[in-house]
């Protein structure tokens, strides 16, 4: 099966957005770092707790010229449910195809229910991998305070 190895272009993908319409994953994180934040439902506490973590550290993704986008195969209400539940302050898309997004990333899919398992990219501003994590489960995922850092030493070295 296909990963995601640092220097690869992370793939192209388009998502409908809770509140921004349908964007280009690529399009939108071009000239920043980015974090693309694949997680498995509004139902998951683990996931929950991620994006919630993402959103509150906003101000230091900013400083450092992070952007972040989380998607997913929930419906349109969960995910809407779901960023207002915890003011998600970056686009999330909702209705995503399992195994397109999996044939494109190399992200773990889960059986029944299918739904995409954790897995996480961060991009430099060309929109090469320079880290990513999959999970095959519940647990193991980007953290932002992981990332805010894992940046910051990236760009200190530039």
């Amino acid at each position: 099966m296909l990963r995601l190895n640092n220097g690869d272009a992370f793939p192209l993908l388009t998502l409908d957005t809770v509140g921004d319409g349908a964007l280009s994953v690529t399009h939108h994180l071009a000239r920043f770092y980015g974090v693309v934040l694949l997680y498995r439902g509004s139902w998951c506490p683990y996931c929950n707790a991620q994006l919630a973590a993402f959103a509150r550290a906003r101000e230091k993704l900013d400083d450092l010229g992070l952007k972040v986008v989380a998607l997913s195969v929930d419906n349109r209400a969960d995910a809407t449910a779901l960023v207002e539940k915890h003011g998600l302050n970056f686009p999330v898309g909702y209705g995503v195809n399992a195994e397109t997004v999996a044939a494109s990333t190399g992200a773990y899919v889960n059986d029944s229910p299918r739904y995409l398992q954790s897995t996480g990219f961060v991009l430099d501003p060309n929109g090469k991998v320079i880290t990513a994590v999959y999970s095959s489960g519940a647990i193991g995922r980007l953290v932002a305070e992981d990332v805010i850092g894992f940046v910051g030493y990236v760009k200190s070295k530039a």
